[in-house]
């Protein structure tokens, strides 16, 4: 086999990896890269792979990081098949056709600009014409299953607990005489996450590509996080001010809505509006609940109990008109919105019209990847440059990293400590600081083989 690490090794984004194996080609992970430091220039530069060349497409969740090029794909040449579950699928379509509107609209405001210099018009990076082309290519596969491609090569996908649907790969192949494993470990989640089932393991492997996004510290437990979220929102509304979320459409937004609500029903927090700012959201939010096989028992008990009178007055915010309307609510109210790292969407709009008032909140629940408007601002910047406007920093700021849906570092070495052997464990999904820490606990503790490889690196395996 041969593995070429095409993008997410020495970043947290854009994951993909294309494997060569007997008569199969195929790439796990077909991600966009998100975050500044040149991000849509990488999503357009060539590949060491041609799309119509390509049999099979692995997706291990719906993160826009692991599965935004799929599009992309289409449009250059691939006809093959995409591999995922049906919960990833049914999450992909509204994603995807999100992320088709907005690279339309990039480019169209791009092209307007270009024109005025008279240079060359930007043509978006795919439409939602392509997002159409690649939906009849998902075939759906269950947890637990072993499915057979043919050639010596076998698959199966493990619950990994990230987010609804999420999976961990593992595919057996033999390119000579002995059977050979790898796992690809997708985004791993951690023990105890609201509303989905704690992540599975693999019991064996020969090499592993291993995500170490928090490879180098652990999360707060969430009992602390819950309690850290309940004094910011107490202090927030005692000042007079909104409490402003920027959340990933999905996972992080759902889990949110399931605690504030149980929040309520605890008699914690007195019944208070949470306005939903993200029609994706609302459509992600939907395909949650048509998905309770996902569920562990308690969401699935949470999730038939009606009990409206003591839950979140929930609202959900479908036009711009009504987005905009929400900066006319000065106290009292949750506003959770798009983009999780602030890097687009709706939430960029109320941090300029909010960002700057000492009565406000903004708490960040999830990562926030260098280069990000969201990581500047948790790194304590003073000034921030928002919709082309400076915009001074006086609202309350933070971080609860409780809320991740990353397993942290002990989760980690916890998820591959049972695998029997030595395996080569390829480090990758972390930046520099968190890959090389995690790398260096594998071998200490475990004995395993580490390396961290960097895009566009080929292995023979």
């Amino acid at each position: 086999m041969k593995l070429t690490f095409v993008g997410g090794a020495s970043t947290v984004t854009g994951s993909c990896y294309y494997i060569e194996v007997n008569q199969w080609k195929i790439l796990v992970e077909c991600g966009m890269h998100q975050g500044g430091n040149g991000a849509g220039k990488l999503d357009r530069a060539p590949k060491p792979f041609k799309p119509e060349e390509i049999d099979y497409i692995f997706v291990t969740h719906a993160h826009i990081d692991h599965s935004g090029l799929l599009p992309k794909a289409a449009k250059d040449g691939f006809k093959g098949r995409i591999i995922a579950t049906k919960a990833t699928r049914d999450l992909l379509e509204p994603m995807l056709f999100d992320s088709a509107s907005i690279q339309e609209s990039d480019a169209d405001w791009a092209t307007k600009k270009a024109m005025r210099m008279g240079e060359t018009p930007e043509s978006p990076l795919y439409t939602t014409e392509d997002v159409q082309a690649v939906l009849p290519l998902f075939d759906v596969h269950e947890y637990d299953t072993v499915y057979h491609l043919g050639g010596g090569v076998k698959f199966r996908l493990l619950d990994a607990g990230h987010i609804l649907g999420s999976a961990s790969l593992e595919i057996w192949y033999q390119d000579s005489a002995k059977e050979k494993k790898i796992v690809f470990s997708g985004d791993i989640g951690k023990k105890g996450s609201p509303i989905i089932k704690d992540p599975d393991a693999p019991d064996a492997a020969d090499f592993v590509v291993m995500e170490s996004t928090y490879g180098n510290r652990s999360h707060r437990p969430l009992k602390e996080s819950i309690d850290e979220l309940v004094a910011a929102i107490k202090s927030t509304f005692k000042r007079g001010g909104n409490v402003y979320i920027p959340s990933f459409a999905v996972g992080r937004t759902q889990d949110l809505l399931y605690i504030l609500n149980n929040l309520v029903r605890e008699g914690r927090i007195f019944r208070f509006d949470v306005w939903l700012d993200s029609p994706l959201a609302e459509a992600v939010t939907k395909v949650y609940v048509a998905h309770p096989e996902c569920f562990d028992e308690e969401a699935r008990r949470f999730f038939t109990t009606r009990e409206t009178d003591s839950s979140i007055r929930l609202h959900f915010v479908k036009t711009t008109e009504e987005s905009m309307k929400l900066n006319k609510l000065k106290s009292g109210n949750i506003i959770i919105a798009g983009s999780g790292m602030c890097e687009g969407g709706r939430i960029k709009h109320h941090l300029k019209h909010n960002l700057w008032r000492a009565e406000c909140s903004v708490i960040f629940v999830g990562y926030q990847a260098a280069g990000t408007l969201g990581r500047k601002i948790v790194d304590g910047a003073k000034i921030v440059r928002v919709l082309g406007e400076d915009i001074l920093v006086r609202a309350a700021i933070h971080t609860v990293n409780g809320f991740s849906a990353h397993a942290g570092r002990e989760e980690l070495l916890e998820w591959v400590s049972d695998l029997e052997g030595t395996p080569t464990i390829f480090v990758v999904h972390g930046e520099d600081e968190a890959a090389e820490s995690f790398s260096s606990l594998l071998a200490e503790k475990y004995g395993y083989i580490t390396h961290r490889p960097v895009d566009g690196e080929t292995v023979e395996i």
